[in-house]
């Protein structure tokens, strides 16, 4: 490693209320799955899209998931004492979009209960059942971390979200 200047076609900036919109753009860069969270509130079945999801410890098996703190749907999800993260796949942008935007309408949704009567979408190619485990402040969003009580998978290509799009995987084999 070297004290030279920093790689020329990069441009460097410090984080800060007057880069926001640089400092989303790089952590845009970072193509990452899309997930849809479910929980079942006071006033029934709610969902909110995130691609804020890593696995945190195989034994015990815990996830996590970060709500923005001021999002609406934030307190749902942070108090929920039971949770399913659904990883969505390539044809299910349009259920992905729409909880994006709103999370309370399950009308033209394929879905069942769990158990602890979590909305468990269909389609999707896995899913992790969680009960909360602990939620850790994180700046202007929340740490949740889920223990896993059941998972479930299936065969098929992800849905991806990189610089602000939707999109698919290709395989390269």
């Amino acid at each position: 490693m070297t004290d030279q200047a920093p790689i020329a076609d990069l441009a460097e900036f410090t984080p800060g209320a007057g880069t926001a919109r640089q400092f989303r753009d790089a952590l845009g860069c970072f193509g990452t799955g899309v997930t849809v969270v479910t929980a079942r509130s006071g006033d029934g079945p709610m969902g909110m899209t995130a691609n804020s999801f890593s696995a945190v410890s195989l034994d015990p098996a815990l996830v996590l998931w970060c709500p923005a703190q001021r999002s609406p749907r934030h307190d749902i999800f942070a108090e929920a004492p039971h949770f399913s993260i659904h990883v969505m796949a390539e044809d299910q942008q349009d259920l992905a979009a729409g909880f994006a935007r709103a999370g309370d309408d399950f009308s033209a949704v394929d879905w069942s209960s769990s158990p602890e009567g979590v909305p468990l979408l269909s389609g999707c190619l896995a899913r992790f059942d969680c009960a909360r485990h602990a939620v850790h402040d994180g700046g202007d969003h929340s740490i949740v971390v889920g223990r896993v009580i059941r998972a479930a998978l299936r065969p098929g290509n992800g849905l991806i979200f990189k610089r602000g799009r939707f999109g698919g995987f290709t395989d390269l084999l």
